[in-house]
């Protein structure tokens, strides 16, 4: 009975192993497919890592990031930094600029989302969906491109139709004020449309005997909205406004640059336009290494008090 017993209980601990095996072999294809993004994140997220030792360091283009001939500065960059004069308004003007795009792109794409979900006709809505992503593919300088010869002083489109209303053209490309609306409304046409994607996967994968009871109910279209779309993608909506917040030190220097003028420096000048004209033009490359340090730092620290924050007043977060 005993080596009944044993042979039985073998032969189930070899059936589960070639199970096992078999489930590995299963998915190799999809560990293979891995590889790469893997591949990407450690070579080109992680790996970069390694060298914000340099904003410790007096680094020169040569010197190894890490070796008994490294020159440790300390925190002397930091201080530099923070006893910048500018850096108040390097603060305040990254701020704002992310804090706006946040407030005004944020909700435009989960309502563009929700307006697609309204339109009926299958092709229609594909049609305006496939048109409003065409613009995410578009470089930022022929974004800046489009912008200079639709708001340009002298024969851009704007100021010629505001000349044939009979009023006076507006410099819009060299005042201040007009920095920040272009910024964030070519933003806004470029990304709704990507940005949208997420939340209309989100609302397709709402049950559709929501709607019909509803509907039996007598709720309207809008009502729907309201009471059942919305709550419905709820989670996704604060997972994305959670990636947002978590970036909210971070503005791409590239469009900035290609479109701020002296005129504009006081409200254009950003974290991340001063830290590439100390390391690109200035070769002080241990103190822009310090400001993407503190950058990410104040990033990951937003990111999870706001997500502490979600979880305790909704239930939904990161992690």
């Amino acid at each position: 009975m005993k080596k009944n017993a044993k042979t039985q209980k073998g032969k189930a601990t070899r059936m589960r192993n070639s199970k096992r095996l078999a489930k590995i072999r299963s998915q190799i294809p999809y560990w293979v497919m891995l590889l790469i993004p893997l591949a990407f994140f450690l070579l080109v997220r992680y790996w970069p890592m390694y060298g914000l030792a340099i904003a410790f360091q007096d680094y020169k283009i040569g010197d190894p990031f890490i070796s008994s001939e490294s020159r440790w500065a300390g925190f002397k960059w930091f201080q530099t930094l923070f006893r910048n004069p500018n850096f108040p308004r390097l603060v305040r003007n990254t701020l704002a600029i992310n804090i706006l795009s946040i407030l005004i792109s944020f909700p435009i794409s989960i309502a563009f989302a929700l307006l697609l979900n309204e339109i009926r006709f299958k092709k229609l809505r594909n049609l305006t969906a496939n048109i409003s992503l065409l613009p995410y593919f578009i470089s930022t300088v022929v974004i800046v491109a489009i912008i200079y010869s639709v708001f340009s002083v002298d024969d851009g489109l704007v100021n010629m139709v505001i000349q044939k209303l009979g009023g006076k053209k507006i410099n819009f490309l060299a005042e201040s004020k007009w920095f920040r609306p272009l910024y964030i409304g070519s933003g806004i046409w470029q990304n709704t449309g990507f940005n949208a994607v997420v939340f209309t996967a989100a609302i397709s994968g709402i049950d559709p005997n929501l709607y019909e009871a509803a509907a039996l109910d007598g709720s309207t279209r809008l009502k729907n909205i309201f009471h059942i779309t919305i709550p419905c993608i709820l989670p996704t909506i604060i997972i994305m406004l959670l990636l947002r917040i978590g970036n909210i030190m971070t503005v791409g220097y590239e469009k900035i640059i290609l479109m701020y003028t002296p005129s504009t420096y006081e409200v254009a000048d950003v974290l991340s336009t001063y830290a590439y004209r100390a390391g690109l033009e200035n070769q002080k490359y241990s103190l822009s290494a310090a400001i993407s340090l503190i950058n990410s730092v104040v990033n990951v620290v937003l990111l999870v008090s706001a997500n502490k924050a979600t979880k305790k007043l909704s239930g939904s977060s990161l992690w």
